[in-house]
């Protein structure tokens, strides 16, 4: 576990945890001087309050005696708090300079400001969480969806941590057969026949694949399903565009060629949210702008999950290049069963894209961050030069140090080979202030 005296500092900090505008606000403190502190400003005597236990009282200013607040304060102690320290939250009324005098008034008590995301840093640093937990902390605060708020839930319970456990534990076993052999390298040992092992590291590299394979949906879950809608000129596309959002989004028009560039906003069906955008028509360019705008429309149906291809009676489709995992979803507009105009056939449309969407099942974990699956990555080719080698009959000494490399990088994820200040550093600096 990383430490160092600038990450596991012993100062209290605190921060006003809650964002403005709303009825309440609270103010949070953690470190070793967290309950003297509060208990300075609080009408009653928090010094021997029990962990988890919450009073009733007045914040006052020590200098004046003047009552800035009515608050109760949740007082939790150390080991059994979000932070590993002791803890307390004050729940003042939402008024900004409620909250700013009280945060104030902490700071000239001897609390020093908290950092984005310095709650959760120390919670890690505390072994409170590892590091997957903590960024799903952050995940769960920006949720938009359900999906994406299933994702984070099942990544803060430590559904992926039990899996890179497990993975952990089997590739361990393999390295320490692989190292014994090596203490006893003089007498030309083998405390596992290579088929064996080879066996087992197939194992964990189809594993490891599937989890890198997870990426492509969890990221599609996290970030929005890519669904871009392709089609000639004057078919509706924009139309359409505007009628899934309900707004009018993209300027629609009887003259051919009005849309030059991509529009891109975003949509919820079901839970999950869809990243829709609408391309230029397609067709033999007259000219080198409307030849751009095509480029950029080939670039979005090939980046796109699912490709909405748009044609009227009479309008030939264009040929749209497809690659495996992408869905294509036809749509003759201006029939009576599919009028974009009027709404007819967005029902069922919608209940299309939410169906053509991925759903991971119950219990399965997938990847949604790129830090994870660019680890992932690595330890996957880790372990194909490990199998590649025990064929060959390479040296236990050299397996094993390819096996050390992947159980580092699988680490990376967890935080239990992170050693980098910086690299926590940047993963708690996108944290708000307060969390």
């Amino acid at each position: 576990m990383p430490s160092s005296e600038a990450l596991n500092s012993s100062d209290t900090i605190c921060a006003i945890a809650t964002p403005s505008g709303g009825a309440l606000g609270v103010v949070r403190l953690s470190g070793a001087k967290a309950i003297s502190i509060a208990n300075t400003l609080f009408s009653q005597d928090l010094t021997q309050a029990q962990g988890h236990s919450l009073h009733y009282g007045r914040v006052t200013d020590p200098s004046t005696g003047e009552t800035v607040d009515e608050v109760m304060v949740s007082v939790f102690r150390s080991p059994r708090s979000y932070t590993g320290e002791d803890c307390v939250e004050l729940s003042c009324h939402g008024s900004p300079y409620v909250l700013q005098t009280v945060l104030r008034l902490l700071l000239d008590l001897g609390a020093r400001l908290a950092r984005a995301g310095e709650f959760t840093q120390r919670a890690f640093l505390n072994g409170k969480l590892d590091l997957t937990q903590a960024e799903a902390v952050a995940d769960l605060i920006a949720s938009e969806t359900r999906a994406q708020h299933r994702m984070a839930m099942s990544q803060l319970r430590g559904g992926f941590s039990r899996s890179l456990q497990e993975l952990r534990s089997q590739l361990l076993r393999l390295t320490s057969l692989l190292e014994l052999e090596l203490d006893f390298s003089d007498q030309d040992l083998e405390f596992a026949p290579r088929s064996q092992l080879s066996s087992l590291c197939l194992e964990a590299e189809q594993r490891v694949q599937s989890l890198v394979s997870s990426f492509r949906d969890g990221n599609a879950l996290r970030e929005g399903v890519p669904v871009a809608i392709v089609g000639a000129p004057n078919v509706g596309k924009s139309t359409l565009l505007n009628a899934l959002l309900q707004d009018d989004r993209a300027i629609v028009s009887p003259v051919e060629g009005t849309t030059r560039d991509t529009v891109e906003d975003t949509l919820v069906i079901g839970g999950t949210l869809f990243r829709i955008v609408d391309t230029a028509g397609i067709r033999h360019a007259k000219d080198s702008l409307e030849r751009l705008g095509i480029e950029r429309s080939l670039k979005a149906a090939a980046r796109a999950r699912i490709i909405l291809i748009v044609t009227e009676p009479g309008v030939p489709e264009p040929v749209i290049p497809t690659t495996p995992g992408q869905t294509v979803i036809h749509i003759l507009n201006k029939t009576p069963s599919f009028q974009a105009i009027n709404g007819t056939g967005l029902k069922e449309l919608k209940e299309q894209l939410l169906a053509s969407a991925p759903q991971p099942t119950e219990g399965q974990t997938v990847v949604s961050n790129l830090r994870h699956y660019e680890a992932l990555r690595l330890a996957l080719s880790d372990l194909q030069r490990v199998r590649k080698a025990l064929g060959e009959g390479t040296s236990a000494e050299l397996v094993a140090e390819d096996l050390r490399l992947c159980l580092h990088h699988l680490g990376e994820i967890t935080g239990e080979e992170v050693t980098s200040d910086e690299v926590l550093s940047n993963i708690f600096s996108h944290f708000c202030v307060g969390k």
